[in-house]
């Protein structure tokens, strides 16, 4: 396989987030590394230097919520725990109404775009968080989820990016993007976005919802196939980072982008 991607940089596979990780990494050390999906490789995964940026001052709020979405996002997919097993019947039902589920290890996964019958393999790369942003997106913005699941709109490439998987890609995405390794954010992006978590504790699922969309308005402009996803996904990170940091965005309804949104 071929894990070089855009832009000339050098992709690396896609790490396990694990509790007790090291807050003040760059990147995590510990986890197996797993692909997620083939092809798929998170283009922000990369190991950063970031020991000469400043660190940003959180209220007790901010940090707060920080230490609540870290430990949200700490949480592995464990396909004993019931919770869990809920979930993705949930998920299930969000995703094809109506439609059986024969059971949490099946074929019928591989409709939704998971690589195998069994997805918790493919959430190891995103956690628990992965699987909530997903339901959360199939609950909130049920047209959207459904457009994009069966690639509804647009004109679309023989070789599509798979559903499922490039969920759990978008989640790791912006944890990466917002620097949540960190005890403290080290860019602008990611302090801005504490200021909208602690407005909105649900800020993180929202915006992960905006994201997926504009993922997909990326790859139908830029008529995209599989192999162009990292190219994708990095054009939607700059644009969502630039929109972030627009001086008028007081909420994530706020963002240009949001608009692409449909209930």
């Amino acid at each position: 396989m071929d894990e070089r991607g855009g832009e000339g940089g050098s992709f690396v596979a896609v790490r396990r987030i694990s509790q007790g990780l090291d807050r003040g990494s760059a990147c995590h050390s510990t986890g197996s590394a797993a692909w997620l999906g083939r092809g798929l490789s998170c283009v922000c995964a990369q190991r950063r230097d970031f020991e000469d940026q400043p660190s940003f001052e959180l209220t007790p709020a901010q940090e707060e919520c920080l230490h609540r979405l870290q430990n949200r996002i700490d949480i592995g997919y464990d396909s004993s725990i019931p919770e869990h097993q809920e979930a993705l019947k949930a998920l299930w039902h969000a995703a094809f109404p109506g439609e059986q589920l024969h059971g949490l290890i099946s074929e019928q996964w591989k409709e939704m775009g998971w690589q195998g019958k069994d997805p918790s393999t493919d959430f190891r790369g995103g956690g628990f968080i992965s699987l909530e942003n997903l339901l959360y997106f199939g609950r909130n913005f049920p047209k959207s989820f459904q457009d994009l699941l069966q690639k509804k709109e647009g004109d679309r490439a023989m070789w599509e990016y798979p559903f499922a998987v490039a969920g759990v890609n978008i989640t790791f995405m912006l944890i990466q993007m917002l620097d949540f390794e960190a005890v403290k954010p080290r860019t602008l992006v990611g302090a801005t976005f504490l200021k909208l978590l602690t407005e909105n504790e649900s800020a993180f699922d929202l915006l992960y919802c905006i994201t997926f969309k504009l993922m997909d308005h990326k790859w139908l402009d830029m008529h995209a196939s599989y192999m162009d996803f990292n190219t994708v996904m990095k054009a939607t990170r700059h644009q969502l980072e630039r929109e972030l940091l627009q001086e008028d965005i007081v909420r994530l309804e706020d963002l240009p982008s949001y608009s692409l949104l449909s209930r």
